[in-house]
């Protein structure tokens, strides 16, 4: 299902609450790093909306290890999906408002002020890995959004390693669940191949830092949030 008409303020608003009501609920992990597991993230319906997108789907061929291998091919939510899709909109608006940003900033302890919205709609298949990374750079905090819910996807969750990128742990792959954490030097994190039913769906959701480069991936790249206006 698609959310239909324009983005209405009722969604953003069921949106907003949801979060909160998901980040007061969220399980906290204090090992290899700080990390979060957040359940209910969306109200049911618009959760399926995402999960129901229809954006083309790209084998990875030989080619893994990086999402940035794959440029050419990867889908978020920016002005063009913004303005064809209610659902996305929802969701951007609802990420960029003022009183996200305060709830966001208050549960994690960090300061968003001046940073841009970055919500990648990843699709990934058989063949797909990625190698341990930290995001720690112009990446302020990480929610790592799952949204698919075909057979066997609960052992898709994202990687988590130690330090010395050594395996530590794997989080939960649910639907409309989310690893989230604070990028740091030490955050690793990844994704060991193993083979995917079908296509594993997520959200990337980032607030990034005024360097970032590719400004045709923000929600809103003429717009940076802020707690305030």
């Amino acid at each position: 299902m698609e959310l239909t008409g324009s983005p209405t303020k009722n969604d953003e608003d069921r949106i907003f609450a949801s979060v909160k009501t998901s980040l007061a609920n969220a399980e906290r992990f204090n090992a290899p790093y700080t990390h979060w597991y957040l359940t209910g993230l969306f109200p049911d319906d618009i959760a399926a909306a995402y999960r129901n997108l229809a954006f083309p789907v790209s084998a990875v061929g030989d080619l893994s290890g990086k999402r940035e291998y794959h440029n050419d091919t990867r889908h978020y939510f920016d002005t063009d999906n913004i303005a064809k899709y209610p659902c996305i909109a929802a969701a951007a608006n609802a990420f960029q408002a003022p009183r996200m940003i305060s709830v966001v900033e208050e549960f994690f302890d960090i300061d968003l002020e001046d940073t841009f919205l970055r919500i990648e709609y990843a699709q990934d298949t058989t063949g797909f890995w990625l190698e341990p990374h930290t995001d720690l750079g112009v990446k302020r905090l990480t929610l790592l959004i799952y949204i698919s819910d075909e057979p066997a996807h609960d052992t898709l969750g994202t990687d988590i390693f130690n330090a010395d990128k050594s395996w530590a742990k794997r989080s939960p792959f649910a639907p409309n669940s989310a690893m989230a954490f604070v990028p740091s030097d030490h955050t690793f994190h990844g994704f060991k191949q193993r083979e995917i039913n079908g296509v594993r769906k997520s959200l990337i959701l980032n607030y990034v830092t005024t360097d970032w480069r590719d400004r045709d991936q923000l929600c809103f790249p003429e717009r940076t949030v802020s707690r305030s206006r």
